[in-house]
């Protein structure tokens, strides 16, 4: 089974996504509520797929991508931004993220991007 790690300040959040990915067959192998707490937690268990929410507390989802792509450059990372927040995409895309979604999300939109960087 493909492994997931859900990165979002909001627990319900990390809920409704984890929940997500365990419908679809993966194995949420861990959560983090900030950026740093998820480079920690990649570095530790490079899961297969990150959802990487952006603006969190002690590092953002753009700063944390950042780290992580620099030492894995194969990382699959989705980032999960509010309206609003698109001006950031660009600089994470040039960071390597794969793709971004938009809060609030369907969940077939994850899973359209999700069988994407799995096909």
């Amino acid at each position: 089974m493909p492994t997931v790690m859900v990165v979002d300040d909001a627990l319900f959040m990390r809920a409704f996504i984890s929940k997500l990915f365990e419908e679809w067959g993966f194995t949420v192998v861990a959560q983090a509520s900030n950026g740093k707490k998820a480079v920690a937690l990649f570095r530790e268990l490079q899961p297969d797929i990150v959802t990487m929410d952006l603006t969190m507390p002690v590092m953002t989802g753009l700063e944390a991508s950042k780290h992580i792509m620099s030492e894995f450059p194969n990382a699959k990372i989705v980032m999960i931004t509010a309206l609003g927040q698109q001006r950031h995409i660009k600089e994470a895309l040039t960071y390597g993220v794969k793709d971004f979604i938009v809060k609030p999300f369907k969940p077939e939109e994850l899973k359209r991007i999700v069988d994407t960087l799995f096909s």
